[in-house]
């Protein structure tokens, strides 16, 4: 079921499935303009919210809790 980037919490991890593609994340910040800094669960990478969804949300947009 898809969540509204609304459900996002700081320490709670989600999967991401945007034009075929799959990130798992954890929250880390809440920033003021509604973009979160985000930690990738399989890299530690860190990157913005709004990176992922830069070029829109594909058919198979989905947002799911871990």
């Amino acid at each position: 079921m898809a969540k509204s980037f609304n459900n996002l919490r700081v320490g709670k991890k989600f999967k991401l499935i945007n034009f075929s593609e799959t990130f798992e994340f954890e929250v880390i910040e809440i920033k003021a303009n509604e973009d979160c800094l985000l930690k990738d669960l399989n890299s530690l990478d860190t990157y913005h919210l709004f990176d992922l969804i830069r070029y829109g949300k594909g058919e198979d947009f989905d947002l799911i809790d871990l």
